[in-house]
């Protein structure tokens, strides 16, 4: 396959055209799909030399013996999941938006307790990487603001609004204006960088819209990028891509393109995120690694054999790797359990001159803790401290749960004690999360009763903290009476509360109870239940060879808008496999949603053809 797709690359071999590599694909059996976007995506103006970028040649290196058979021939298409809920209810979703390159200098050391994102998840990766958070400011101020490591800092803008009610943002703004309070660029970016801190972006939609009619702000690309990455977040994508005919011609560059793409990529929706590439490409767009390293978060999740294609472009148009770049092929390295590999891609990036920061250390350290390279593990977290825990209080919320991965708690202990005369609520967190993985749910209880007597006002995000715990342990009665609290405390209970829920059930054996709940879920909200969620109660089904109720979930899931990924068909075929039943047409219901079975799931389509073929059935007809 690789060999075709080099072949096919008209930038490699002129004179092998698009109608040939049809043909070899129809010999292979192939779909010629992936012949015609793959064509369009690396499709370049000239070839650019080779000028000393290592990564593919060392990605293809090891890539062969890589397990990466989670991909497609083609590049899959599918249906956007928008956006459909705001504020509490977003918490749930990381925003992998990466800071353009010149906002570098003000990303700086983001304060510990007002960063949301943590290190516990694989989507971490790109979570601390959000759209340009100084886009309505470009100033020194808020530049330092971000960079102090020990003070908060919220402006009167913000204090306003969020005090506000949810839909009076505008009556809020006009009465400020009226007052003749401060409205510069400095005070309202302080306060848009708070809302979006805190996921509240219907509130800084708002503001966005207010500022944009009143003309009280002069608009730029990056404002009105802004404005296209809060509408798709709370309206979705087509509300977004809508929104960019409205802007004026001469600034629908490069940002706006990226940012619609970035969120594309977060909504998994293949075809539009190509689309929009290709576009970027037509226009010839000066294309940064910010778009590179989309595509490559992108197929990182729906097709790991894609991530060499991207590497390959990268190389012709010679856009050098940045740190999150060489983040995400860590990731990936680590998710198939290619430690070598990993460790290769830290080299490869030492040597462009990136030294790992602790995000990246902690994503290593994950993966070594899962591969089973607990002395590898523990140097790793070792570096991360750096001598010193209180002068290195960053790192303490990713020590906090890996420690707790190796079965450690005394050094669990350890670390929560340097920050336990004054926590951060990250580090509040981490401690409830590292306390529930040692199965030390009374301690965990402890941890977040202090949390709630420090913090006057709890968000969904961290009563969840206490709720994974309770699922993880099999707690429902616990489960229920927190989810209760919540609401009396006045939080929103949504999409991550629902996920947990259901787990909870789920985890306890109550698959029809945790079906139940999502049903009344998806009926009292018009908010979207999370992939995940319904996933994990097909799965169930799926093990019980629950023909019926396996399709009633995937057909829900294609209702709230989950169409076109491989994990449900897989889970459905699974069904039928256990329910010992053949699946008249599932090769034609993949075929419509652009779905390709890798390798491994072939194999499993095979059990449920109804028209299949063996040995003993031939003699026998």
């Amino acid at each position: 396959m690789w060999a075709l797709r080099r072949a096919s690359d008209p930038l490699r071999n002129p004179g092998f055209s698009l109608g040939t590599a049809r043909a070899c694909c129809a010999k292979l059996g192939l779909s010629s799909n992936c012949i015609e976007v793959k064509a369009s995506i690396l499709q370049s103006p000239q070839i650019i030399p080779d000028r000393g970028l290592h990564l593919l040649r060392f990605y293809h290196r090891t890539h062969d013996s890589s397990d990466f058979s989670a991909g497609r021939c083609g590049f899959a298409s599918q249906a956007g999941a928008e956006s459909s809920g705001e504020e509490d209810d977003l918490e749930y979703g990381f925003s992998e938006l990466e800071i353009p390159d010149n906002a570098e200098a003000a990303k700086g050391k983001i304060a510990e307790d007002e960063k949301e994102d943590g290190l516990s998840s694989e989507d971490d990766l790109s979570g601390d990487e959000m759209v340009d958070q100084v886009e309505l400011s470009g100033s020194d101020t808020e530049a330092s603001e971000k960079r102090s490591p020990t003070k908060r800092k919220f402006s009167d803008l913000f204090k306003a609004i969020v005090s506000s009610p949810p839909l009076s943002v505008h009556s809020v703004l006009d009465k400020w204006v009226k007052e003749g309070k401060d409205l510069s660029r400095e005070e309202i970016a302080s306060a848009m960088l708070n809302l979006r801190k805190r996921r509240m972006y219907g509130r800084a939609l708002q503001l966005s819209e207010w500022l944009e009619a009143s003309k009280r702000l002069d608009f730029v690309e990056r404002d009105y990028a802004s404005r296209l990455d809060l509408i798709s977040k709370v309206r979705g994508l087509q509300k977004a891509e809508k929104y960019i005919q409205n802007i004026p011609k001469s600034f629908q560059g490069e940002v706006i393109y990226r940012t619609l793409l970035a969120n594309c990529v977060m909504a998994v929706n293949v075809k539009k995120a190509e689309e929009v590439f290709n576009k970027m490409k037509d226009q010839k767009f000066p294309i940064t690694s910010f778009a590179y390293n989309q595509l490559l978060l992108l197929y990182k999740r729906v097709d790991k054999k894609k991530i060499a294609d991207v590497l390959e472009l990268m190389e012709k148009e010679n856009v050098k790797p940045s740190l999150f770049t060489y983040k995400i092929l860590i990731g990936t390295k680590g998710q198939s359990n290619d430690i070598t590999g990993m460790d290769e891609v830290v080299k490869e990036m030492k040597a462009a001159g990136f030294e790992p920061d602790i995000s990246t250390q902690a994503i290593l350290a994950r993966h070594y803790v899962h591969g089973g390279l607990k002395e590898k593990a523990e140097a790793m977290l070792k570096e991360m401290e750096g001598g010193n825990l209180k002068e290195n209080r960053w790192a303490c919320r990713g020590l906090l749960p890996l420690y707790a991965e190796l079965g450690q708690a005394d050094e669990v202990r350890r670390v929560w004690k340097a920050c336990e005369s004054s926590p951060r609520l990250e580090e509040f967190l981490a401690a409830i999360e590292a306390w529930g993985k040692l199965k030390d749910v009374e301690e965990a209880e402890a941890i977040f009763e202090r949390m709630c007597s420090t913090w006057k006002k709890l968000t969904s995000k961290h009563y969840s903290a206490l709720l994974r715990v309770y699922a993880n342990n099999k707690m429902i009665a616990k489960g229920k009476d927190l989810v209760k609290r919540m609401a009396d405390s006045g939080c929103r209970i949504g999409p991550l509360t629902w996920d947990l829920l259901v787990r909870l059930h789920v985890e306890a054996g109550e698959v029809e109870k945790a079906e139940s709940i999502l049903q009344k879920a998806t009926q009292q909200s018009q908010m979207k239940p999370m992939f995940n969620t319904y996933i994990v109660i097909m799965e169930q089904y799926a093990k019980r060879g629950d023909i019926h109720n396996s399709e009633k979930m995937f057909h829900r899931m294609r209702q709230a808008g989950y169409m076109g990924r491989l994990r449900q068909f897989q889970c459905l075929v699974q069904a039928y496999i256990n329910g010992k039943a053949p699946a008249y047409g599932i090769r034609e219901r993949m075929k419509a949603d652009n779905i390709f079975p890798n390798k491994g799931f072939a194999a499993q389509l095979v059990h449920v053809d109804a028209f299949r073929k063996t040995a003993v059935s031939d003699l026998l007809d």
